[in-house]
């Protein structure tokens, strides 16, 4: 399992309605509801901020796709909407994505092609295709299994309960972290910080480091 994003996206929200904070790789932007919701409309609010990924995707794909047909079109825009319809007891969500050339002659031809293009970029397909969503929520409090792993500077402590197999560890330190070996974490297989690093992105509390030289352990 690899992830898309190296350093995954952040967000947190304190009490002022509904103001996010979310940190990515290179800055901070804010999202927020809009005033007929409660908030403020200081960002985008998330629909807004899930159509502006499927409108820039459509754009950065489509200006890739006519720079290597040496197309001369000059500019591309795109709007993006979506609507829900309730059939029966299903909620089913439309989203509209119009492309157009404002400044070009495009003819029919490359029009068709450019919007089988549009279908095939990576967040239509995300959106078009088999998306679940995984939630974890992390656990600090204190549980009464508990089994210790330890290396010459610390000790890799795992609560099997709280344990909700992600997968992080085993497909991101395999060489640490192996379901066939037993026991099935090896903390002399990697360095110490290589370890800290990765117990770290455990996302429900089950693994935990505790150094060596803490008195209180």
């Amino acid at each position: 399992m690899q992830y898309k994003l190296e350093k995954p996206v952040h967000g947190t929200i304190g009490t002022k309605k509904y103001q996010c904070n979310i940190e990515w790789r290179n800055g901070k932007f804010i999202a927020d509801e809009p005033v007929k919701s409660g908030g403020e409309d200081t960002g985008p609010d998330p629909f807004t901020l899930l159509l502006s990924s499927l409108a820039s995707c459509t754009l950065v794909t489509l200006r890739m796709y006519i720079e290597r047909k040496g197309w001369d079109i000059p500019s591309i825009a795109v709007n993006t909407n979506l609507f829900q319809s309730k059939q029966g007891e299903e909620l089913l969500t439309f989203i509209d994505r119009d492309i157009s050339f404002p400044d070009a002659e495009v003819s029919a031809e490359q029009k068709n092609r450019l919007a089988e293009i549009a279908q095939a970029c990576p967040v239509s397909k995300i959106l078009e295709g088999n998306t679940k969503v995984r939630t974890y929520v992390y656990h600090e409090e204190e549980v009464d299994k508990k089994i210790k792993y330890a290396n010459d500077d610390i000790t890799v402590v795992w609560k099997p309960e709280l344990c909700k197999h992600s997968g992080r560890c085993v497909t991101q330190l395999p060489q640490v972290f192996d379901l066939k070996a037993h026991p099935w974490i090896n903390a002399k297989g990697a360095d110490t910080q290589t370890i800290i690093e990765q117990v770290n992105k455990c996302p429900t509390g089950a693994l935990s480091i505790k150094n060596n030289n803490d008195p209180v352990f």
